[in-house]
């Protein structure tokens, strides 16, 4: 049995990265099409043709009038996926069709439902608003991860390995040394893990973006929904200042950590982050500090998911691993997602 659930939406891109040209990623193992008309609207379809398995990404194949032409032998395709012409004759078969995929265009992320397109809701699709909302800047990225997904959904929900892995950019001894708490809402399909530090040392990722100095107040709020999407709400400030009773928090520097978790393939994964701020939004350079050191952290990730990846390849079936106290968000992760994949 496969470990990727699906009936489930997916970030397959970001909507930046879809224009009137051919663009086509891998996304639980399907090879998909996308293409943006001249209207503006995305489209998703098999990214092979129908009649010898031609990728209609790859060149020769061509975009006429918003519709999509093999390269290899000329069949002509609508942004529905219905054929509309083959070569040397003017009966189009009527199999002559591609798989289409439900999607929706949402904060940011182009998204693709994986299975029974009659079980498409976009209504289930988690938010992430602040990625494009007024009053935050996003600096925004994807790494190719040589790992099965779930690896990364572990790395995520502990990230006691920033004191670790990321020293020297966001981990600091007190991350690994504060007790987490986790809860999980079985009913809406979502891990919540919690690491308060009322006094902690500011990391170079923060000192350098917020200008804090000396001990701060850190508090890192993780929110997963399985399958795809991870937030973590980190909350800066001042040691000793803590939000006002109305909700405000003018003291504080806010970060929303995103991160979109989607499998390419059964030990191959697509590693989609983001990070929104609250501050200094028009600060092209804080800008760039923040992309150039939040992208050397997910490459660190990526190393050691990658040597991780090649190991368990060659671990006996039913190694016996040892988890721990922070260890209890992964772990509720990894029963929601069994859940997904067995409903």
């Amino acid at each position: 049995m496969s470990a990727i659930p699906r009936d489930q939406w997916y970030v397959a891109a970001y909507g930046t990265e879809i224009g009137q040209d051919l663009f086509s990623r891998t996304v639980c193992g399907e090879p998909i099409l996308f293409w943006r008309t001249r209207e503006g609207a995305v489209t998703a379809m098999a990214d092979r043709c129908v009649h010898r398995r031609f990728p209609l990404s790859q060149a020769p194949s061509r975009l006429v009038d918003d519709q999509v032409v093999c390269g290899y032998h000329g069949f002509t395709y609508g942004t529905d996926g219905k054929c509309v012409a083959v070569p040397g004759q003017t009966r189009v078969p009527r199999t002559a069709r591609l798989r289409s995929y439900p999607l929706a265009e949402q904060d940011s992320f182009v998204w693709v439902f994986i299975g029974d397109p009659e079980k498409a809701d976009t209504a289930k699709i988690p938010r992430a608003p602040y990625l494009d909302a007024p009053g935050y800047t996003t600096v925004a990225g994807m790494e190719p991860l040589k790992a099965r997904f779930s690896l990364l959904v572990d790395n995520l929900l502990d990230l006691s390995h920033e004191t670790y892995l990321h020293g020297g950019y966001i981990g600091t001894p007190e991350v690994a040394e504060t007790p987490i708490t986790t809860e999980v809402d079985d009913e809406a399909g979502i891990v919540y893990v919690s690491r308060h530090m009322a006094d902690a040392a500011c990391p170079p990722f923060y000192a350098k973006s917020t200008g804090l100095q000396g001990r701060i107040s850190r508090w890192q709020d993780i929110e997963y929904t399985p399958p795809c999407l991870y937030k973590l709400h980190s909350r800066i400030a001042p040691v000793g200042s803590v939000p006002n009773p109305d909700g405000s928090d003018p003291d504080a520097f806010h970060v929303e950590v995103v991160y979109a978790i989607t499998p390419e393939t059964e030990h191959s994964t697509h590693d989609f982050w983001a990070v929104a701020r609250d501050f200094a939004l028009d600060d092209d350079g804080v800008s760039a500090f923040l992309a150039e050191n939040n992208r050397t952290v997910v490459l660190q990730d990526v190393e050691a998911l990658d040597v991780l990846e090649r190991v368990i390849a060659t671990e006996p079936d039913g190694y016996q691993e040892l988890s721990i106290n922070i260890d209890t968000g992964g772990l509720a992760a990894r029963r929601l997602l069994q859940r997904l994949v067995t409903s």
